[in-house]
């Protein structure tokens, strides 16, 4: 039988195969390379900064315990401090007039105690602001390590695929690939080897072979990721970059304790709780998915993360890990400030279901909700129409901001606690600090927990004691974010949505039909009396949890009226505003005042004169009263917080109004953003092209009054 081919192709072929496996079994072992990549890069970057802290390190540390160790002659040498030691052999120590041998042992010892010390006090800092070579060694390590994750799966899949079939063409076309067995062949066995030859040879050709060649491809561009798609990829994925250094190096961020506080008992039986987080559409910070699973251990609890933790997306979670065990529906009962927040959260972050129970249509929303699950996500107020048949349970009940019905006979308290009877499960949430309010505390883990309840009832005067503590953990857990968030400062950004209340829509169409540009931009900040202005009633909310939490608050608004009204709600809270009739120098007298205020004070300011110039880091929270058309003053006025010589995370809360221009202004932002960031030089004047201009907010605004006339036509 002849073949088509000559024993030395059938030979190269055999050689390609080979080859290509061997790289591929080298590709599916790639991440393990980048795990050492990242351990040996913040190595460097934790022996940099030891050796920094040791430089400001007395020699004289090494006598505190009082040794009897003589420094003077150290010193008279040129050992100055306790990094110089720790460079120096014993040997070169004991070459000292007046340091014996034992002595440079002993002095040996202590450095290496006293620098094995200040190891474990560095923590990893990556900051955008702040770029080194050695943080910038640990980003694209990171970022290699990512990426050869996926890879190291392509590599491994082509393997599990194809080389059973490959390895069994390789042994049947070995006969082709000799002369002389060839010829000793029978007719089958050529066969074989014909079929072979064809067989490997439109693997190669064919979609394994690109396949493969992509794979080879990707793993070696790994090599050469740039420092400039390193950071960038770090701003647009800071969790996942620090849930990496958290797995690889455990205890590098100074966090790797997720307990924080429980029981041992409890701790191993939350290690073992499952979290099936398929549907959820963010990526959890390992606190964060800790607190998730202690929330499904326990069934009811009760969450007191501080704000900027994100307790909402742990409820989400939770609810996401509970869909997937068959669970089908739940329960947001919340401020009515936060109901649009709550709804656009869950939609953007999971595949659940999501249901509005409130306003006109809450009833007919409440049967929809009833026949096609999903989480309804109603208000304290609203809570009064659930009429839920005797048989009827839901599988969670989410109570955000539940220091509200801490007094048993509120009506809302009441209607709350009727709902509880349907749910299985029931988490609490509030970033008040209820160490502070012992009676708030125990009222709320009554209804959670009556078992435990009767055992704090009696000593809740001792509530900063340990066993105190030890009788809450069950049900009360509570993280700050110098726990958990060590890597601060953070910027943490948020859309507060807000509803517009009846009054408020009745003024915003008034004020679309003026088609006055200025008044339109004004929405729920044009109400005749701003107690009823739904952004108002949310910034109220906002300075008093900043005041609870030790902070101050900077408010900006584009609008002169705006700042008129935030200082006249506020009163005595806020200072003298900033604006644009200010001199600098009176500027920076208000700046200084509110520097030496206490926590809890507001400054107002006009985003177009506060927003420049100025350093304001004794602000932590930033409210911005509206969506600017240049997003990059929002940026300039942010950065006044968010800056060098900032200890605290800063929260920037973004107030805007569900179904009115600030949704469409922020949608058509949102887009030119998208494409900035694909095609865009990353320059601040390219940023600064970014902008809703005259006519497209004309455009807007047109928009409104055809939707707003259509839904009355309907009505």
């Amino acid at each position: 039988m002849a073949k088509l081919f000559s024993s030395k192709e059938a030979k190269k072929l055999v050689e390609r195969h080979q080859k290509l496996l061997d790289r591929l079994e080298a590709g599916g072992r790639i991440t393990e390379n980048y795990v050492k990549v990242i351990q040996d890069a913040t190595n460097r970057l934790v022996a940099d900064e030891t050796l920094r802290v040791l430089k400001t390190v007395p020699i004289e540390e090494i006598n505190r315990d009082k040794r009897g160790i003589k420094t003077k002659p150290l010193r008279d040498c040129g050992y100055e401090t306790v990094a110089d030691i720790a460079a120096s052999s014993v040997y070169e120590i004991a070459l000292v007039r007046g340091i014996s041998e034992d002595t440079a042992y002993t002095i040996h010892r202590i450095v290496r105690d006293i620098v094995s010390s200040a190891q474990k006090t560095i923590k990893i800092r990556l900051n955008l602001d702040k770029k080194t070579p050695e943080s910038t060694r640990i980003v694209i390590a990171v970022v290699q390590y990512d990426r050869s994750v996926l890879i190291e799966k392509a590599c491994r899949s082509l393997i599990t695929a194809n080389d059973g079939m490959i390895s069994d063409a390789i042994d049947n076309l070995d006969c082709a690939a000799n002369g002389l067995k060839w010829l000793l062949s029978f007719g089958a066995g050529k066969q074989r080897a014909i079929e072979a030859y064809e067989q490997l040879k439109v693997l190669l050709e064919g979609e394994y072979g690109q396949n493969v060649q992509r794979a080879l491809t990707e793993v070696e561009e790994l090599e050469n990721v740039s420092d400039i798609q390193a950071w960038e990829e770090f701003e647009r994925y800071p969790v996942r970059f620090f849930n990496i250094l958290e797995s690889v190096v455990p205890g590098l961020l100074g966090n790797d304790d997720s307990v924080y506080g429980l029981p041992e008992n409890l701790v191993r039986e939350i290690q073992d709780e499952c979290f099936f987080p398929e549907g959820l559409l963010c990526e959890l910070r390992r606190y964060q998915e800790w607190g998730v699973k202690y929330i499904l251990h326990q069934g009811r609890a009760l969450l007191g993360d501080e704000m900027g933790l994100g307790k909402t997306v742990q409820a989400i979670a939770t609810m996401v890990s509970l869909k997937n065990t068959n669970a089908t529906h739940f329960v947001v009962v919340c401020p009515a400030s936060v109901i649009t927040n709550w709804c656009r959260e869950i939609g953007q972050k999971s595949k659940l279901r999501v249901t509005k129970v409130h306003g006109a249509r809450r009833e007919a929303a409440l049967v929809s909700w009833v026949k096609l699950g999903g989480v309804a996500v109603t208000t304290y107020e609203t809570t009064a129409y659930f009429v839920l048949g005797n048989d009827f349970k839901f599988s969670l009940m989410v109570v955000d901001e539940a220091h509200y019905i801490k007094n048993a006979k509120a009506q809302r308290s009441i209607n709350v606690r009727k709902l509880c009877e349907h749910t299985e499960r029931l988490l609490f949430m509030t970033g008040t600090a209820l160490e502070n309010n012992v009676d708030e505390m125990v009222s709320l883990i009554q209804i959670l927990r009556p078992d435990i309840f009767l055992s704090i009832r009696g000593i809740s005067f001792m509530a900063a004691a340990q066993q105190f503590r030890e009788q809450i953990a069950p049900v009360y857990y509570r993280r700050k974010r110098e726990d958990v968030l060590t890597e601060l400062p953070e910027l943490v950004e948020s859309r507060e949505w807000c509803m517009l209340l009846k009054e408020e829509e009745e003024i915003y169409k008034r004020t679309l039909l003026s088609k006055n540009y200025q008044a339109i931009r004004q929405v729920s900040w044009n109400a005749g009396n701003l107690r009823y202005s739904s952004k108002a009633r949310r910034m109220l909310e906002l300075v008093a949890e900043a005041k609870a939490e030790n902070r101050k608050v900077i408010v900006f608004s584009y609008f002169l009226n705006t700042i008129r009204g935030v200082c006249e709600i506020l009163g005595n809270q806020c200072m003298n505003p900033i604006n644009g009739s200010l001199s600098p120098q009176r500027r920076q007298e208000i700046i200084d005042e509110f520097n030496m205020a206490p926590a809890g004070t507001v400054l107002a300011a006009q985003i177009q004169s506060g927003g420049t110039g100025l350093n304001i880091q004794s602000a932590s929270m930033v409210i911005i009263c509206e969506p600017q058309l240049k997003p990059s003053i929002e940026n300039q006025a942010i950065s006044r917080a968010y800056r060098m010589g900032q200890t605290r995370n800063v929260l920037v809360y973004r107030l805007l109004c569900d179904n009115t221009v600030d949704e469409k202004v922020t949608e058509i932002l949102d887009q030119k953003q998208k494409i900035f960031d694909a095609f865009a030089d990353k320059s601040v004047a390219a940023q600064e092209s970014i902008e809703v201009d005259d006519k497209t907010f004309g455009d807007i605004i047109k928009a409104e009054i055809e939707r707003i006339n259509a839904e009355e036509q309907v009505g």
